[in-house]
Parts: C-alpha cells; structure tokens; sequence
C-alpha cells in the first residue's frame, strides 16, 4: 500500500467536510450551468464520488484512514435514531409486501448470478479454471455472495466454510468493494430520476409518496427555530441511543461467542457481529422513540437533518474506501462481478416489474444484499430520510440470510467449475 499525501485523519476529515460544503453551495445555486450540471449527476454522488478519486490518486487513503470506522459504528447509529423518532410507522407497515418481495429477487440473483459469471468468465478467460486447492475461484467467489446477500462477517464465514486461500480472499474483497461501490453510485444516481424509472416500471409510487407527504406535513407543523438546549438535546438522544447500543452490543456479542460452534453449525455464525447488533438496537431505539410524542417533537428543532448530516459524511467515508484504478489489476475477475451484479439487477428489476412495484424498492432492497447496513439507509435517505429504516430493516434480513444464501450459490459455483474443468 502506498503512503498517501495526506496521513492525518484530521485534515483528512476537514477536507470531506469541504467537499459536503462545496457540493451543497455549488448545488443551491441557480445560474444556468449549475442548474444544468445537477439535473444531470446528482449532488450525492458527487459526495460520494469524489472522495473515491481523492483515495485512488494517492490524496487520501480510505484504508489506512480510521474515519470509516468512527463514521460507522458512532455517526451512522446516531443518525438511525435521529432519523427514526419521527418516523411513521403505520405508514411504513402501509408499503407492503412489495419491498419484501423485490429483496428477495435481489437475494436469488446473487445466488444464482455467481454460477452465471463464473460460466461466462471461464469461456472468456479458462485460465480461471486452472487454479487449484484453496485457490481454485469458485472459492473466493463464494465469499462475495456472502458478502452481497449479507455482510463481512458472511464474508468470513464463506471463506472458513468453502476454505478460500487468504491470496484469493484479498483480491475478491477488491472485486466485491469496487464493483459494490460502483453499483452504490448507479442506484444514487437512479434515486434522482425515480419517477422515470417508476414509469417504465409502471409502478404505483403513491403510498412512499403518501409516507413522504406526511412526514413533510408533520415536519413542517412542529418547525420552530432551534435554541443551544435543543440541539444538545438532539446530540444526547442520537449518541446516547449510540451508547445504549453499543453497551447491549458488547455484552451480547461475547454471550454468543460461548455458542459459536453451534451457531456456525446452523449458519448463523453471522449474528457473531458487534457492528449487526450496533445497527439493529439503534434502529430500534429509534422506532421505539417515535412512539414517545415528546420524541417526535425533536423533529421540529432538527433531528432528521442532524441525522442526515451523519449521513452525508458517513457517504463520504465510504467513498473514500474505492480505487476506481483496481479494476484493472486482474479485469477477467472483476469482469465477473460486473456480469454478477448485472444478474442480480435484472432479475430484481423483472421482479419489480411483474409486480409494479417502484424504484424505492428496487434500489433499498438491492442496497440492502449489496451494501448491507451501513449504505442501505443511504440509498433510501436520498429518496426521503424518514425513509432510512426501511434501509435496515432489510438489510438485517439480509444478515440473516447472508451465509444461507452464500453457501447455496457457493455450492452451485462449486458444481459448475467441477463440470467445466
């Protein structure tokens, strides 16, 4: 790894906050180029993108940089209880089945879009199918569908289970961080021309309109000026839900460590992660709190925009995490997980359309397999962010499906290179 330009994590986080202004200024303008230019690249994925390029030409470094870790595990839990004490849950309820539905289609292409890449990579390149040992492919790409469906502690266990050499395991965390990262900036750039797409989808948007409608009113109808005691209010209600969580989460993690093996036995190895109970108890904090009228009031002084600040900068960390120049270090296996994903889109978006169901869904619940916890909230706060549990509470459902779901595409990885070779 080379040694960047800029080490210290002070300056490195002094000059994300500079990009977030510099986007939102140049964003707020009204002169005909800037209105132009943001009707066509969203504003978000500028915030994203821009770090990448700062990480791959040697500015920064995402991965010896500390600030993805403290964005993740203290901004982003603040953020989830900020953006959910306002939230509308019986309007959530009222989306349906329909997100469920369209997560599910995303998780099937995972597991069958590996055997698919893997089949289309070895007629391309057969020297894919020359390894051997722990090095044959199928292995690390085993991990990846762990990955995408779950999260890295799927990751990880795919590589015990399937016994992936740790040479193959760090050039498929490559593959899965950038092509991941690359689909994260499609969907943020899809969330800003929604409505088109939920056209061609012929689907019916009306109840998240509906949600957002309402929220908005009820925002607007509580908004007041906030004082230094409100938004000290906000702080001790985000990062003190955060500190709830991460308290519970220090203590379940190790009780469940006692029962690691039988946990491993039955695939849910996965729930072994500090960072999975962090993300769940703040969600659930949050939507407890909405059922606390004075905690709703915390929208009027600010909450959701407090949260979605946490947001912002946590989308800059994850940025920072992409070197858009990797791709061409071993481009016959990342060629494999653009055709992979490329699977998972399509039988998503056919499930979508043969149900009608809106982009929302599209985008959250593919962002949920993907990018798991930490940017399914993301995607689902560009369409509104009251809109971010909906991001969780799937992502969590992709938790627990992550090794379940890796282990069945492995398997059929491991039958199709046994067959080609």
């Amino acid at each position: 790894m080379k040694t960047p330009l800029i080490t210290n994590d002070a300056v490195v986080l002094g000059l994300l906050l500079l990009v977030l202004a510099l986007v939102f200024y140049t964003s707020s303008q009204k002169s005909p180029f800037w209105t132009k230019f943001y009707s066509v690249v969203p504003s978000l994925l500028l915030c994203y993108f821009i770090p990448s390029l700062f990480n791959t030409f040697g500015l920064i470094s995402g991965e010896s940089s500390g600030l993805y870790k403290v964005a993740s595990r203290y901004f982003l839990p603040a953020a989830l209880v900020l953006l959910t004490v306002n939230m509308d849950f019986p309007a959530i309820i009222r989306l349906g089945p329909k997100a469920l539905v369209v997560f599910l289609a995303g998780t099937l292409g995972i597991i069958i879009g590996g055997p698919i890449a893997l089949l289309a990579i070895s007629l391309i390149d057969p020297t894919v199918l020359q390894t051997s040992g722990a090095n044959e492919t199928w292995r690390g790409m085993a991990t990846i569908a762990g990955s995408w469906i779950g999260g890295s502690a799927n990751q990880t266990a795919m590589k015990e289970v399937f016994g992936a050499s740790d040479k193959l395991f760090s050039t498929m965390i490559a593959v899965d961080v950038i092509v991941a990262n690359i689909w994260t900036a499609c969907l943020l750039y899809g969330a800003a021309r929604s409505q088109k797409i939920n056209a061609w989808l012929k689907a019916d948007a009306s109840a998240i309109e509906e949600t957002r409608n309402r929220i908005e009113s009820y925002r607007a109808s509580i908004m007041q000026i906030p004082m230094l005691h409100d938004t000290i209010n906000l702080m001790a209600v985000g990062f003190g839900g955060t500190a709830i969580a991460h308290l519970l989460a220090d203590n379940i993690v190790p009780t469940l460590e006692i029962h690691k093996q039988f946990l491993e036995s039955i695939y849910l190895g996965s729930v072994i992660s500090g960072f999975f109970w962090i993300v769940l108890i703040a969600t659930t904090i949050g939507l407890l709190l909405s059922f606390w009228q004075p905690a709703r009031q915390l929208e009027g002084v600010g909450a959701s925009r407090i949260g979605s600040a946490f947001v912002y900068l946590l989308i800059t960390t994850i940025g920072m995490q992409m070197d858009v120049l990797a791709i061409f270090e071993n481009p016959i296996l990342f060629l494999g997980g653009i055709i992979w994903i490329l699977s998972h889109v399509g039988i998503t978006l056919l499930a979508a359309w043969l149900i009608k169901a809106p982009f929302f869904f599209v985008a959250v619940g593919s962002q949920a397999n993907v990018g798991g916890a930490a940017s399914a909230p993301i995607v689902a706060s560009a369409f509104h962010p009251a809109l971010a549990p909906v991001g969780v509470l799937l992502a969590v459902l992709g938790y627990a499906l992550g090794t379940y779901g890796g282990w069945l595409s492995g398997v059929s990885m491991q039958i199709i290179f046994e067959w080609l070779k």
